[in-house]
């Protein structure tokens, strides 16, 4: 199993949402939306960047989520883009100073 589809079925159990319902709001067709978001996550067929931005949109993540592979950095992918722009900048300067 690849990291993104790993991270992919782990990032929608977490959201409580099912195959079918992340599709829709991915924005595939609902007649294959389930099928298409199970085929990713078995690692049959890999989305397009574009409809990995639309994926993650949905479940409040970044694309960069999807293919960290050290899980470490994948949470702090994950902290870092659910803050507010403040709380951003404020963690930029007490890790990069100034």
């Amino acid at each position: 199993m690849s990291t993104f589809s790993r991270r992919l079925k782990e990032a929608r159990k977490a959201a409580g949402i099912s195959q079918e319902q992340l599709g829709i709001e991915a924005g595939i067709e609902p007649a294959s939306a389930s099928a298409r978001m199970n085929q990713y996550e078995k690692d049959k067929h890999v989305p397009n960047p574009e409809m990995v931005r639309q994926i993650a949109g949905v479940l409040g993540l970044p694309a960069s989520y999807f293919y960290s592979e050290d899980d470490d950095e994948a949470r702090l992918l994950a902290a870092f883009h659910r803050m507010s722009e403040e709380e951003k900048a404020r963690v930029l300067r007490s890790v990069l100073g100034g």
